[in-house]
């Protein structure tokens, strides 16, 4: 029995931050993919999956791969990032999106983010331009899209190559304007955390034509084999360098299932997200904790719903709090300016001070296709916030 005259703490049945969904053909897919006799790249379903991509984002060409690092890595490449080049981009993000400029022998310039939106600051990014800048790597926070006008305007007064990381942006809009179409190349993941999942895998967008041929050859390790398969060449052979980038039909096959469902995880993302914002609005009206903002013409596709808090030791507590209620609510990224590889191999521009601050209160709240425990996870939320 409770202590009299304190409120018995609601615990639930355990409740993750995530688990991958089935929403349509995936089986059958598969299974069809096995008869086709082709598992591996660039096969049947490899085409629908791209041709997919492209008439949703616009893009003039798409390539799936095996990961969204693996697209990140392709994009460093077709920026042409070599010994000392430098590619300026926000410190609040995966480690993949630095990875891939650091083996190429570059430098990530880490710049801080907006306190609202928490995507790169076009003002910081601006201020860490430098004669050895090649490219800005932009990256869409909570499938909310960074202020891509300001990023181009800036890609063509510097002649920079601007990279959309849209790794949780599918199906976002800016003003209208799809994720991933709104740089020279993007990238996107279909992590098995993200909306649209195949497990691991992702792709490449590219929206300059003039990269389209050559991140065909380093997606198949530095060959023409795409052009001899279209009869372009009559053999095909070493001619650039590459890696192998694609994935197999298996997952392009579970992947195409997904895709061909998009709208209604779509629906589904949004109506969870509402959800969250309508179960926490007394507590963000009366100060306790924040959530994210509304910004005008910026469409997110309900990728993520978070909530701030004023410090790590409210954050911290509120964490454990829905652990000892058996709900997963994990924090976030850890600064990549302040991590060991990040001091060895990189260097900041400015002061961090916002993606530090957001990094120690942000915390994610569960949300995926399947969840059907939502309201549990408002009320104890909102009783551990309350307390």
């Amino acid at each position: 029995m409770p202590t009299e005259g304190l409120t018995p703490k609601l615990v639930c049945r355990n409740i993750p931050f995530n688990a991958p969904s089935l929403v349509g053909d995936e089986f059958s897919h598969i299974a069809d993919a096995i008869h086709r006799k082709q598992l591996s790249g660039d096969g049947h379903y490899t085409k629908l999956c791209e041709i997919w991509l492209k008439n949703k984002t616009g893009a003039s060409g798409a390539l799936i791969t095996h990961s969204c690092t693996a697209a990140l890595e392709m994009a460093a490449i077709l920026c042409d990032i070599g010994p000392g080049d430098e590619v300026i981009m926000p410190s609040f993000t995966f480690v993949s999106t630095a990875n891939a400029v650091v083996m190429r022998g570059g430098v990530p310039v880490f710049v801080d983010i907006d306190p609202v939106s928490l995507n790169i600051c076009p003002k910081k990014a601006q201020a860490a331009i430098t004669e050895r800048t090649k490219a800005i790597f932009v990256v869409h926070y909570a499938g909310v899209l960074a202020d891509m006008p300001a990023f181009t305007k800036m890609g063509k007064a510097h002649n920079l190559l601007i990279v959309e990381d849209a790794a949780q942006a599918l199906g976002s809009t800016l003003a209208g304007r799809p994720a991933g179409s709104l740089g020279d190349l993007a990238t996107f993941s279909f992590h098995e955390t993200k909306n649209v999942i195949s497990g691991e895998g992702g792709a490449l967008l590219i929206n300059n034509p003039a990269l389209q041929e050559r991140a065909e050859i380093i997606r198949e390790k530095g060959t023409n084999r795409s052009q001899f398969f279209r009869g372009q060449v009559d053999k095909y052979t070493w001619v650039d360098i590459g890696s192998s980038y694609l994935p197999g039909e298996l997952i392009a096959a579970f992947l195409y299932a997904q895709l061909s469902q998009e709208d209604k995880i779509y629906k589904r993302r949004l109506e969870m997200w509402h959800a969250y914002a309508d179960g926490f609005q007394n507590v963000i009206k009366a100060g306790k904790v924040r959530g994210p903002a509304h910004i005008p013409d910026n469409q997110h596709n309900g990728h993520m719903y978070y909530l701030l808090f004023d410090t790590l030791e409210q954050r911290q507590g509120f964490i454990e709090g829905m652990k000892g209620r058996n709900i997963v609510t994990p924090f976030h990224y850890v600064p990549l300016h302040s991590s060991p590889a990040g001091q060895k191999y990189a260097r900041s521009c400015g002061d961090m001070g916002v993606t530090d601050m957001i990094s120690e209160t942000l915390v994610r709240l569960p949300i995926f296709y399947s969840l059907q425990d939502q309201q549990a996870v408002i009320d104890a939320a909102v009783e551990i916030i309350k307390g």
